[in-house]
């Protein structure tokens, strides 16, 4: 049964935000669809000229140290036998064979011990170890002990089906023409499968609105389990569960156009080598080009070039400005083709369906947003592969616009393999510092590596990741540390550090010192998956951090995709380091003589 019939819980005014400022509907068409899309819950506060908060606050003289080498406190919430299972599946996981033939061998197994004791076989290894339970009231007892250790959960249904390359490639059928559309930008029956060659995030498949709908509910109940279940839940939702990916790759070659003609206007200025926040157009200079180019229009009306401080010039915030308030003047967004020297539009036409199709997707995602807010639950929008990240973050940042005014409910994610991480993240916390919102972050190291070179690699276009794993690192904490000095100035901002790497957690905690900033201002939080790194969790919740599980949750049969990628992802962790097995056999080594062998965790 589809929400839209059901439940009346949209925001008009949030609706009519999100598709002006995208600039794909006509006015018209815009008042028309969206008065007919939602009943009226009341006005959404709009305004965004809210003042800037800037505030200083002594730092603290109590430093902070979290020792990562406790065993018997890192594992005081499992009991031996847990510890003896994760013993046994990490070190499989190093076994190649059994990695690379994992769902070969768990459907034989299916096979040989039937059903209900494949089910139990599973949950005593890789289904206990990487999963919650079968549904959100099963995994409750585990997010309450886990809490009460001082660890939180961040909900995910972890639910995939298995489909082909094919089915794949069809889900992103368009009923539009596509013309000047870029290599990066279209979909390619070699890439179809956005699973392929991805170990650690999943893919969501197109097949109607009506299994979006589905999509929609689930994301809906796992925001109300996490409000259920804590006071300061999390829930994390994906984006092309939400609609037709085709969308989402016409809308972020839009905006990478808009913004790499920005960069193209930057060079001709010689401007081209500066940071992104720093290269600022001559705004004379810019109409003189454009009217060389043949654009017709008053582009340097535009600006408000007579405001304070301005002096005649934009950045690329003002720039990006354009796609945001210009709905009357959209013939005047042209870029040149670069290889016909022509002035082309930057908006492409959008066909009936497909109009129909963007705006249930901002439906969707205003949906979730309003149920979050809500529920008391804060909604973290995964990121995915680079071809339709822009129009992801573009969505996410819309909605940060409109929910994040007084407190961080919808956080964007941040890949920091990408070599442009810090311009985005730089980008959109100078953005919310403008317009007076919180900025809302988490940072991971990413997740398509493979899949994303070699497409760049057989298509033909730049590849977006950064060159090795030390780049990486670096870039994690260049945009970690950009962000947290911004919240050191003016507390508004909050980040999740997502990540398993030590080195990473201390230098957060370290910054943390420096600047300040104490756990219970839940400024910073910590994040890890289920089943990983609990020497790093526990200690840092036992210590007063915010600190949370990416909790996956599901039957045994429809998560078996997602194990299957645990697998894999956990056998090059563990190839690279055995720290964690070390650990755990120090820990059952102290229980044995300690005579701890049978203890149980009080909570």
């Amino acid at each position: 049964m589809s929400y839209f019939k059901t439940v009346p819980v949209f925001s008009r005014a949030a609706v009519e935000i999100l598709c002006r400022r995208l600039n794909v509907l006509s006015n018209r068409r815009l008042r028309s669809t969206v008065a007919s899309a939602r009943t009226d819950r009341g006005n959404v506060n709009t305004t965004e000229d809210v003042a800037q908060s800037q505030f200083s606050r002594p730092k603290s003289s109590c430093k902070i140290v979290v020792d990562f080498e406790q065993t018997q406190e890192a594992y005081k919430s499992k009991d031996s036998l847990e510890l003896l299972r994760s013993l046994v599946v990490f070190k499989l996981c190093t076994y190649d064979i059994l990695v690379d033939k994992n769902k070969e061998l768990m459907d034989l197994s299916k096979k040989l011990l039937g059903q209900k004791a494949f089910e139990q076989f599973m949950k005593m290894t890789f289904y206990g170890q990487f999963v919650a339970g079968e549904d959100h009231k099963s995994i409750g007892p585990l997010i309450q002990k886990n809490r009460a250790f001082g660890v939180g959960s961040v909900l995910d249904y972890s639910v995939e089906e298995d489909i082909s390359q094919a089915e794949e490639m069809d889900s992103w059928g368009s009923t539009a023409p596509k013309e000047n559309v870029g290599k990066k930008f279209e979909a390619h029956r070699q890439f179809g499968d956005r699973q392929g060659g991805v170990t650690s995030a999943r893919s969501y498949v197109y097949s109607d609105e009506g299994k979006c709908d589905q999509h929609m509910e689930t994301f809906l109940k796992c925001i109300e389990a996490s409000g259920g279940n804590s006071v300061d839940g999390f829930s994390a939702i994906k984006m092309t569960a939400l609609g037709r990916p085709q969308f989402l790759l016409q809308l972020s070659e839009t905006l990478v156009k808009w913004r790499r003609f920005f960069s193209f206007l930057a060079l001709r200025q010689g401007k081209g080598d500066l940071e992104a926040l720093e290269q600022r157009l001559d705004v004379e200079r810019l109409q003189e080009f454009m009217t060389r180019l043949g654009a017709r229009g008053d582009y340097k009306g535009w600006f408000d070039t007579e405001k304070p401080g301005s002096s005649g010039t934009i950045d690329v915030l003002d720039w990006n400005s354009l796609m945001d308030d210009r709905t009357k003047t959209s013939d005047l967004l042209v870029v040149p083709n670069m290889e016909t020297g022509q002035l082309e539009p930057l908006l492409s036409e959008f066909s009936e369906e497909e109009e129909k199709q963007m705006k249930r997707i901002v439906q969707r995602m205003d949906l979730l947003a309003k149920h979050a807010e809500d529920h008391g639950v804060r909604l973290m929008v995964d990121a995915e592969q680079t071809y339709l990240q822009p129009a992801i973050s573009r969505l996410t940042l819309e909605m940060q616009r409109i929910y994040n005014k007084d407190k961080p409910v919808i956080f964007n994610t941040y890949q920091c393999y990408l070599k442009e991480a810090y311009d985005n993240v730089s980008m959109d916390v100078e953005l919310s510092r403008r317009e007076g919102w919180c900025f809302g972050a988490k940072l991971v190291r990413g997740a398509y590596m493979y899949q994303e070179r070699s497409r760049a690699r057989e298509i033909g276009y730049d590849d977006p990741i950064n060159p090795d794993y030390d780049f990486t690192n670096l870039m994690y904490h260049r945009c970690l540390d950009y962000v947290l000095d911004e919240i050191g100035l003016h507390r508004k901002a909050n980040v999740m550090v997502a990540s398993h790497n030590e080195d990473t957690v201390k230098h957060t905690i370290r910054r943390m010192n420096e600047l300040g900033l104490t756990p219970t201002e839940n400024k910073v939080y910590f994040g890890q998956l289920l089943g990983m790194c609990d020497q790093i969790s526990f200690p840092l919740g036992q210590a007063g951090f915010p600190v949370y599980k990416y909790v996956p949750y599901g039957p045994v049969d429809e998560v078996i995709p997602y194990l299957s990628r645990r697998a894999q992802e956990n056998r090059g962790f563990m190839k690279g380091s055995q720290r964690e097995r070390e650990l755990l056999w120090r820990e059952l080594k102290r229980r044995l003589a300690s005579g701890e062998l049978f203890y149980t965790p009080a909570f």
